[in-house]
């Protein structure tokens, strides 16, 4: 079982002199980043997988030799370790950026895994691992130089962001805005008046328009032109007939002429 136990931010310098010895870090390197991350694993964690991996009995709590270096046997088992978590980081990290992660070496001297300068910030992770009733932790540091490449990743805020287009979500919004219901306006005409011809309205005056029965009739949606149609009648309602549908405004081009006048202007002006 694996716990996490809190993230925060370190120098790289402060990080290595406090790492209680013995231990055993794993430096790796991850290519598509063309920088270096280090795992750090306590000699509780190490000594209880040596136990667990090689017929330990359960229940009794990992014996721990100090004063004696690492064997073979006990870097072998921590090498796998390291291994199989670097494959669980890496698929961690597939849906943000793809990144490929390669142990290059393990030291048991915090001064042979210098991965930055001292006084470079970086990420420490500090992970809890429990097998049984034995343990012990796992440190994760990655310097900000590492994470530099996928940093305007990390600072966005959903997911959609980090993948751009997302084409289910733009289908189900394209759904919706055909299905959207607006309102359309039939404008027979306008008319400018005063304020004071407005306020002396009376009920049976009758307002003269500009326009004829048969004449163009302005189709708007929320104050837009659609169309233009004519007015006519269907059985008891009143109805409009689109005479000119709705058209897609072209974006304006400048002819070679004008374009040059422009590109002059421009250059005249940071001259």
């Amino acid at each position: 079982e694996v716990s996490l136990d809190n993230v925060s931010s370190i120098r790289f310098g402060d990080y290595l002199n406090s790492i209680p010895l013995p231990a055993i870090l794993a430096v790796f390197r991850a290519k598509q980043w063309d920088n270096y991350g280090m795992f750090t694993v306590d000699s509780n964690l190490i000594y209880s997988i040596v136990d667990v991996l090689l017929g330990g009995r359960r229940g009794t709590a990992a014996m721990r030799i100090e004063g004696r270096p690492y064997t073979t046997i006990e870097l072998n088992l921590v090498q796998r370790m390291i291994e199989v978590v670097l494959q669980d980081v890496q698929a961690a990290f597939e849906p943000l950026s793809p990144v490929t992660l390669e142990l290059d070496r393990m030291e048991t001297n915090p001064r042979f895994a210098a991965i930055a300068r001292p006084a470079n910030a970086a990420i420490l992770v500090k992970l809890r691992v429990d097998m049984e009733d034995r343990g012990g932790r796992i440190e994760l540091m990655l310097p900000y130089a590492t994470l530099e490449p996928i940093r305007e990743l990390l600072l966005q805020m959903f997911m959609g962001e980090k993948f751009g287009r997302d084409t289910i979500w733009e289908g189900h919004l394209a759904t919706e805005l055909w299905s959207t219901r607006v309102p359309v306006e039939a404008v027979l005409d306008q008319q400018q008046l005063t304020l004071r011809d407005v306020m002396d309205f009376q009920v049976g005056q009758t307002l003269m328009f500009n326009n004829t029965p048969d004449g163009a009739i302005d189709m708007r949606c929320g104050g837009v032109h659609v169309a233009t149609g004519r007015m006519g009648r269907v059985g008891n309602h009143v109805a409009v007939r689109i005479e000119q549908a709705i058209r897609k405004h072209r974006r304006a081009t400048i002819v070679e002429p004008e374009k040059k006048a422009v590109e002059s202007r421009i250059t005249g002006a940071f001259k």
